[in-house]
């Protein structure tokens, strides 16, 4: 299925049909504030497992990312220390990946590395579908390094890519191709080890 949603103002009807879709187990491929990125319901083992297969990630060897819709319930699923809640607090929403150790309500498949990304990305689209949810959403960008950059921001060929692989294709315009920040936190001594969109405020 393929759905547009305008990030300005997004419309409930479609946004329900795509929250009853990831309740469903199904696989969502949706923009961010950075790169198109495809998603499940972060707490259902199995879509995460489909996730993974579909975009050859080895758990054992790559941490897994969640967007939640803020920080107010970080800590069930990460922990995180006051010095990396305060950075957080600055720069979110926005385009960062915080790696936090993991908490314990995420389901054992997160424990394999024992690390978590966080994400709360600058886009009404996505964080509202986080809040309906009620859950957190596991996220992969669909952006391969050798891939066409056409095909990862524009949704309509994004959706002639993927309409047999997932459930929903959102159309929320053209997608950047600059990936997150990425920034270590698994001590106060935060690390920038990729840089992307995000430019860090200390």
């Amino acid at each position: 299925m393929f759905i547009k949603i305008y990030p300005e103002n997004p419309n409930q009807r479609e946004i329900d049909k795509v929250v009853e879709a990831l309740r469903e187990g199904g696989l969502v491929i949706y923009p961010t504030d950075t790169v198109y990125a495809m998603g499940c319901d972060a707490l259902n083992v199995r879509a995460v497992e489909k996730i993974c297969q579909l975009k050859g990630i080895d758990l054992r060897k790559n941490n897994l990312s969640i967007i939640c819709y803020d920080l107010s319930n970080i800590s069930e699923y990460a922990k995180v220390s006051n010095t990396i809640f305060k950075l957080m607090r600055k720069n979110l929403p926005g385009p960062f990946t915080f790696i936090l150790p993991t908490g314990s309500e995420l389901p054992k498949i997160y424990k394999n590395k024992k690390e978590v990304g966080i994400r709360v990305p600058d886009n009404n689209i996505v964080r509202l579908l986080v809040k309906e949810l009620g859950n957190p959403i596991m996220t992969t960008s669909i952006r391969d390094d050798d891939e066409v950059v056409e095909y990862t921001t524009d949704p309509e060929l994004i959706y002639e890519r993927y309409e047999d692989k997932v459930t929903i294709v959102i159309d929320g315009g053209y997608g950047s191709t600059e990936p997150s920040t990425v920034v270590n936190c698994i001590t106060d001594d935060y690390e920038i080890v990729r840089q992307g969109k995000g430019i860090l405020i200390v």
